[in-house]
């Protein structure tokens, strides 16, 4: 047990108080050198008190609750080492699935194409050794294709699962429909890249058999042709669906009209405002030099003349400054209304092409199972051509994707201020060479686009008054702005809000940061 430490009793405490003032008493009369060591003394005293009463603080909460302070933080020790643990692992699988995507990318564009038809040629001239060969080649595409689709299903689930939980933290919001959505996608992913990963090791197996000529060949080579041809096909029609979600998203966004007809009657009051206001302040001016020129006027009326023109300039002013704002709004707003339009054409676009692609696979997939019994993949002219048109048509998707996040990559190292927040103080640009290298590191996401700067836009003018930048927004603009967010899938029915919570949400200056994330989503999601 610990020695308790004795209180001091009442009287003492009025005895060393006495001292202490008699002690003080002497000192201003006493010399400088005496006031300076009764100043040391009664410092370290207070040192001293000060320790003894932490001391007896801290005894009485050991007592109190020691033990139980000690178990909670070292759950909550625990729970941040887990979370990080696993945060950890997420990040280490994802940076290497995405340095195994160009590899991915090489298999399923050249090599996998390039072995149907070797293998083709092998079964028209009966060449074993070709056949061996090929089959060689084609175990190793189908292990590297394996690997990848592995742990991209793997980061996918841990992704699901963070999101959901997310989702579940959050129950309303942008927080929520963010995450909530993120979840579905992650976890459609997670589901399509289990599939794919048991269609390659199909692939593999099929291989296999035929460098090793076993007897069953043929029927893992049907095996794999129906694994792959029900992937092209889930896959095919994940694509149509996410097809017809940004042609709604695209119809939706287009009803909403064009800013400049939409608020041409409010740019038109403001214009008449504006000249009513111009109008007035020359009648001033003109009163004013009437008075001026004008003999026998007393200075009080030339005081008056001048207050009203200086009143009359300001209001022409202001009526001036109201319109430009309006006419800013106007362009910024139908700038994020194209924008998000030329998004959803562009994911029409690509998915229709990497949709295309995956059905003619699913297509070869189909000629696969029927050729099972002669050489195995695509080993005629048809099989081998859908073979290869289907995985050229998701190459060039693939290509695309790369080199358009290249070239983002590129202008956020090398032109930062171009899309920097406005009021805020762009990073410094980085060189071409740095640049090119910011580029080239595919497994990084843009953060500073394009798509974020048209995020803070929009939100900038769909926000409240209480909001930084959006107070000088008119009604009718901000109106028009929420209506883009519902559009964009972001409104009240979606974020599981009453139209006033949601409104009072994108008032709310503590949440901008979750909006603008909730927005870029929305932009690039059909």
């Amino acid at each position: 047990m610990s020695t308790p430490i004795r209180r001091t009793p009442a009287h003492q405490s009025a005895a060393v108080l006495t001292s202490a003032r008699q002690r003080g008493e002497g000192v201003r009369a006493g010399s400088a050198s005496a006031r300076s060591t009764e100043r040391a003394f009664l410092e370290l005293q207070s040192r001293i008190g000060n320790r003894a009463a932490t001391a007896v603080v801290q005894r009485a909460r050991d007592t109190a609750g020691g033990s139980a302070a000690e178990n909670g933080d070292a759950s909550a020790a625990a729970k941040k080492k887990k979370k990080n643990y696993r945060d950890r692992i997420a990040g280490l699988l994802d940076r290497f699935k995405k340095n195994l995507e160009p590899i991915d990318t090489f298999v399923k564009g050249f090599q996998t194409p390039t072995n149907a038809g070797f293998t083709q040629q092998a079964a028209v001239a009966a060449n074993e050794g070709l056949k061996h060969s090929v089959a060689a080649s084609g175990t190793s595409a189908a292990s590297g294709n394996l690997l990848t689709e592995a742990a991209g299903t793997v980061v996918n689930g841990m992704d699901a699962y963070k999101n959901l939980k997310d989702a579940k933290k959050h129950e309303t919001g942008a927080g929520h429909h963010t995450a909530k959505k993120k979840a579905k996608t992650k976890g459609a992913d997670t589901v399509v890249g289990a599939a794919g990963s048991a269609s390659y090791s199909a692939a593999v197996a099929k291989e296999v058999t035929k460098i090793q000529k076993a007897a069953d060949a043929a029927v893992a080579s049907e095996v794999s042709g129906v694994a792959s041809a029900s992937v092209g096909a889930v896959k095919g029609m994940r694509s149509v669906i996410r097809v017809g979600g940004a042609a709604r998203k695209y119809k939706q966004v287009k009803k909403l009209g064009d800013p400049h007809l939409v608020h041409a009657g409010s740019l038109a009051r403001l214009n008449e405002s504006r000249e009513q206001a111009n109008w007035a302040a020359a009648e001033a001016y003109v009163a004013l030099d009437a008075y001026w020129n004008h003999e026998g006027q007393g200075l009080e009326h030339v005081s008056e003349a001048i207050d009203a023109a200086w009143e009359a300039m300001g209001e022409a002013r202001d009526a001036a400054q109201s319109l430009q704002r309006a006419e800013r709004d106007v362009e910024k707003l139908s700038k994020a209304q194209g924008y998000a339009k030329k998004k959803q054409l562009t994911k029409i676009g690509k998915e229709t092409v990497g949709g295309g692609g995956e059905s003619v696979k699913a297509a070869a997939g189909v000629v696969t199972a029927v050729a099972a019994g002669t050489a195995g993949l695509a080993s005629n002219p048809v099989g081998w051509g859908l073979a290869g048109a289907g995985a050229g048509l998701v190459l060039g998707v693939t290509m695309y994707k790369a080199l358009r996040a290249a070239t983002k990559r590129y202008e956020e190292a090398h032109h930062p201020e171009r899309w920097a927040p406005e009021g805020e103080t762009p990073a410094e640009a980085a060189s071409r060479k740095d640049s090119l290298k910011h580029a080239l590191k595919f497994w990084k996401k843009v953060s500073k686009g394009e798509r974020q700067a048209m995020a803070r836009e929009i939100y900038a003018l769909a926000a409240g008054p209480e909001v930084s930048g959006s107070g000088s927004t008119t009604a009718e603009m901000r109106e028009s702005a929420r209506a883009l967010l519902i559009a964009l899938k972001s409104g009240p029915a979606k974020h599981k809000l009453e139209p006033d919570a949601w409104a009072d949400s994108l008032n709310d200056p503590s949440r901008s940061a979750g909006w603008i994330k909730e927005i870029a989503e929305q932009l690039a999601s059909g």
